[in-house]
């Protein structure tokens, strides 16, 4: 009888595991997310709930770099308070633009622009070493011909309830998202 009732008890902390496996599949938000902040902490990106945010690929040393950290600051500084976010994700893919540490990266945000997003470790966005965030935020939405990211400064704007709603490319400046921003918040 004990044997049996071992087995049952087995079965029923497997199924439970399964029931949880497959939650987390079917969950199309970023809430399913841990990644590494610039400090190297572990960072649930449930901290988003109920708030609006803007995911992005950021370099320091690239042709966009000036507009971008520009404007995302003034759209951050003016929207902040109403529930908006900034998800900056260092990345040195293309052409080598992002090469410093995060201490360095964020040194250079803060210190030539006056820019504190949320920062996060470098990641690589594409090929098999992507961060599962980005091969699920390419997933939900896809690029123009191709899902991969193209550049620096792709940038996801995410709801309140953690869906994946835009994708805006590198030519699209932070000032030309202000309407979707405005309207997810008033939302």
């Amino acid at each position: 009888m004990l044997v049996r009732n071992a087995k049952i008890g087995s079965i029923v902390t497997s199924l439970r595991q399964i029931q949880l496996t497959a939650a987390r599949m079917t969950d199309h938000s970023i809430y399913q997310f841990h990644v590494k902040d610039a400090d190297g902490k572990d960072v649930s990106l449930e901290k988003y709930k109920g708030k609006v945010v803007v995911i992005v690929n950021v370099a320091s040393q690239c042709g966009y770099t000036n507009s971008h950290y520009t404007q995302l600051k003034e759209m951050l500084d003016k929207y902040h308070s109403k529930g908006l976010e900034v998800a900056a994700f260092p990345c040195n893919q293309f052409n080598n633009e992002e090469p410093g540490c995060e201490v360095d990266i964020k040194n250079f945000m803060n210190d030539k622009y006056k820019f504190e997003p949320d920062l996060y470790a470098k990641i690589k966005v594409n090929g098999g070493e992507a961060d599962p965030l980005f091969k699920f935020l390419k997933k939900e939405k896809g690029g123009t011909l191709i899902d991969a990211i193209k550049w620096n400064f792709t940038k996801f704007l995410v709801d309140k309830d953690g869906k994946v709603v835009k994708r805006y490319g590198p030519n699209t400046e932070a000032k030309d998202m202000e309407k979707d921003v405005e309207a997810l918040l008033n939302n």
